[in-house]
């Protein structure tokens, strides 16, 4: 019995490995011609019940270090799975904005919200390179397998930085079946070269969160400056 679960154990592993290695070469090629993010046909399977079990939006909120009142961005919201979970969590007193660049993310999310959800959240369609929000006025950003598909990710993290409050929480998740899915350690380094500085790491190889807190001006300096230092 324990050899026959082995055994089905070891065929899963290799079928996911094997998926892993086709849909990154696939993703890795086509990106070399065109930079688009993800089609918009999969933003039913990104708000499915199938996508809640794998991970659990209770679980990505818990690990973002959002409490009830907060005002959250939702940065490549997409159809929607992460967003209305969040706007029943900050509750009355809170505000969900959801960004997405692709028009048909936005209506997706839009059909999917009931009349509580529209005092709640705010579906934008907007660049991550130009936020139309006002700076320091955010406490917390959320971007759930996002970050990757943005073509000049710094260029966006920066962006981030201007909206978010002093002392504001960027929250980063990524997902294993996602093809472009990053290790931590690369989560880890885009986040620091942007001025962050990680708070806690949580979750596994399969599905995990860095969780940042935005950096006074001067950590950011001095950061830059130590880098340069290492570069001589």
């Amino acid at each position: 019995m324990l050899k026959r679960l082995g055994r089905v154990l070891v065929t899963l592993l290799a079928i996911l490995a094997l998926y892993q290695l086709i849909i990154r070469i696939l993703a890795k090629g086509f990106r070399r011609w065109i930079q688009v993010p993800a089609p918009t046909f999969l933003g039913y399977f990104l708000s499915s019940r199938f996508r809640y079990g794998l991970q659990p939006p209770a679980e990505v909120i818990r690990r973002s270090g959002i409490e009830p009142g907060m005002n959250v961005l939702d940065l490549g919201c997409g159809s929607g799975a992460l967003a209305l979970p969040l706007a029943d969590f900050v509750g009355e007193q809170g505000r969900v904005i959801a960004v997405d660049l692709q028009r048909h993310m936005i209506r997706q999310l839009i059909a999917r919200m009931t009349p509580a959800d529209f005092h709640r959240i705010l579906p934008v369609q907007a660049s991550a390179y130009a936020l139309p929000l006002a700076s320091a006025s955010l406490d917390v950003c959320v971007m759930s397998s996002a970050l990757q598909e943005i073509p000049d990710r710094q260029r966006a993290l920066r962006e981030v930085w201007r909206v978010l409050k002093p002392g504001g929480v960027l929250a980063i998740t990524e997902f294993l079946i996602d093809p472009d899915y990053p290790f931590m350690s690369t989560t880890i380094r885009l986040g620091e070269e942007a001025g962050f500085e990680v708070e806690a790491v949580e979750g596994t190889f399969w599905n995990y969160t860095v969780r940042f807190r935005k950096m006074p001006d001067a950590y950011r300096a001095m950061l830059r400056m130590s880098r340069e230092l290492e570069d001589i």
